[in-house]
């Protein structure tokens, strides 16, 4: 497992990713209120996979299920995130939410995946095999802010060109 400031670094990138696409899918709404939730969303999906095994309603706060089961099972996340999706250009009010959780969801998975634990994305647990827990996390947390801005590019190339052009024109 990455650490826990890993996967919140990871999931604000998950959260950028998701207000990005959200934007671009046309469903961000009016003052972009729907890409706002998609990137709070993105945030917490990207340690929900670990909270949400916690038993919340007793009082010792224990795991009620065994971690690295069924809130890291790959298909769960990945069937959210494309429902979600698919909701998006239709009004749905929890659509982009929905997605930014998802994307932070499957953020953590990524996240976990290189450690020989792995994570379980079909039947049973894969890993990468690549290192041990909490290691190589500013290496994962690059790689997800890399992610991040490579999606975001289209959008920052615009106001950029227009920038780029204005310049032009006071130039001339």
């Amino acid at each position: 497992m990455a650490s826990r400031s890993a996967h919140h670094l990871t999931g604000w990138a998950a959260g950028v990713i998701a207000a990005v696409l959200v934007a671009q899918a046309g469903a961000a709404g009016p003052w972009y209120i729907g890409s706002l939730a998609a990137c709070l969303a993105g945030v917490a999906g990207g340690t929900a996979p670990d909270w949400l095994e916690i038993a919340w309603w007793s009082r010792s706060r224990r795991l009620w299920i065994t971690h690295r089961s069924a809130t890291h099972w790959g298909v769960g996340w990945i069937a959210a995130l494309v429902l979600a999706y698919r909701s998006l250009g239709h009004a749905h009010l929890f659509a982009a939410p929905l997605f930014g959780f998802a994307c932070g969801g499957l953020m953590h998975l990524v996240a976990d995946w290189p450690n020989p634990l792995g994570v379980p994305w079909i039947f049973r647990r894969h890993s990468l095999n690549w290192w041990k827990s909490g290691r190589c996390d500013l290496l994962v947390v690059a790689l997800a802010w890399a992610a991040a801005c490579w999606v975001a590019r289209p959008l920052l190339a615009a106001p950029i060109g227009q920038l780029a052009h204005g310049l032009r024109v006071l130039a001339h």
